[in-house]
């Protein structure tokens, strides 16, 4: 059952993740901003829907339905500072890599501190979410390709930044 629950909330926050995307990639677009790294974006889309695949079909084979307590907490701390990483751009939070020409790029709340917060968020959300069920092969498969995914998509997106 808390599987299930979370597992429906996890979809939901991604539905309005997407959504706010699309709404802020219009506004993007409507001030001029141009794309970078559409060719491993539907990776990026892969990965994740891959993710939540793993994810169930591992709880329905090998879950007895425990679950960890301090890791779901951990997890809603962790959205908090997705929270704040996403508030602090504002309307140029996106999935995709999105530079409108001429922008500075955002100095506040945690890009104050590191370049790349969502990422670190990502990366803690791909290892945390299966392990509070633990689920530990989609926690280390996806830990893995997840990295690897990363690689090229910062690398993208620190090349847009520098234009």
């Amino acid at each position: 059952m808390v599987f299930t629950v979370f597992l429906i909330f996890l979809l939901l926050l991604r539905l309005g993740e997407l959504l706010l995307a699309r709404r802020n990639e219009r506004w993007m677009l409507a001030h001029g901003a141009v794309e970078y790294g559409q060719k491993h974006y539907p990776c990026i889309v892969a990965l994740h829907v891959l993710f939540f695949i793993s994810l169930i079909t591992e709880y329905v084979f090998t879950s007895n339905g425990s679950y960890s307590i301090p890791l779901l907490v951990l997890y809603f701390l962790l959205l908090a500072f997705k929270a704040w990483a996403i508030f602090s751009l504002g309307k140029c939070w996106n999935t995709k890599i999105f530079r409108i020409p001429g922008c500075p790029l955002v100095k506040k709340g945690p890009y104050r501190f590191m370049k790349h917060p969502n990422y670190l968020v990502v990366v803690a959300e791909i290892a945390l979410i299966p392990l509070i069920f633990y689920l530990y092969i989609t926690a280390v498969v996806f830990s893995i390709l997840n990295g690897l995914m990363l690689s090229v998509r910062i690398r993208k997106e620190n090349e847009a930044l520098k234009l």
